[in-house]
């Protein structure tokens, strides 16, 4: 082997114990999966805020809202499960304590909220908190190469803008 070829295969086996299995660079994907974590701390006490709107809604639009955060609170679930399925691809473990969560979530655990209008406003606080993160994260995700993570960040942006249109028009704003 000659010099020049040993030097590039020396080059290429530094570069590749720099990158994760899917290729990207090992500093930027624990920075990346970092952020998914905090997102999934605020993924789930999200989740569980909204399952408590569900269970505790009463008033005159109850049959309205109670279906409404079921099917907010199933795709919150499956969001979950992505963001956890997308840690795990770039190479990391996902958190799963709420105790964890409860410490690194900016969604705080909400008290008994059965009136509407005060859930909704809860609802649209926490989107507004999610959607900050997830654009930081389409950031990072973008600096790292990985479109898989951009890929569902625009997708749950995307998304999730126009729910924050619908629960805003439902409080006539």
């Amino acid at each position: 082997m000659s010099l020049e070829n040993y030097n590039e295969t020396m080059k290429k086996k530094k570069f590749m114990n720099k990158t994760n299995a899917i290729g990207l660079d090992t500093t930027k994907s624990n920075q990346l999966a970092t952020k998914l974590n905090e997102l999934l701390a605020n993924y789930s006490i999200f989740y569980q805020n909204t399952r408590g709107y569900h269970w505790n809604i009463k008033g005159e639009k109850f049959f309205e809202l109670h279906l409404k955060f079921e099917e907010l609170y199933n795709d919150l679930l499956l969001k979950i499960d992505e963001v956890a399925e997308r840690i795990l691809t770039l190479g990391h473990s996902p958190e799963f304590k709420y105790s964890v969560y409860s410490k690194s979530s900016a969604i705080k655990e909400s008290t008994l909220v059965s009136d509407g209008i005060k859930a909704v406003e809860n609802i649209l606080a926490s989107f507004k908190t999610i959607i900050e993160l997830q654009r930081e994260i389409l950031s990072l995700a973008a600096d790292a190469n990985d479109e898989g993570t951009n890929a569902l960040m625009s997708d749950y942006i995307r998304f999730q803008e126009k729910q924050v249109w619908m629960y805003s028009s439902f409080l006539n704003k």
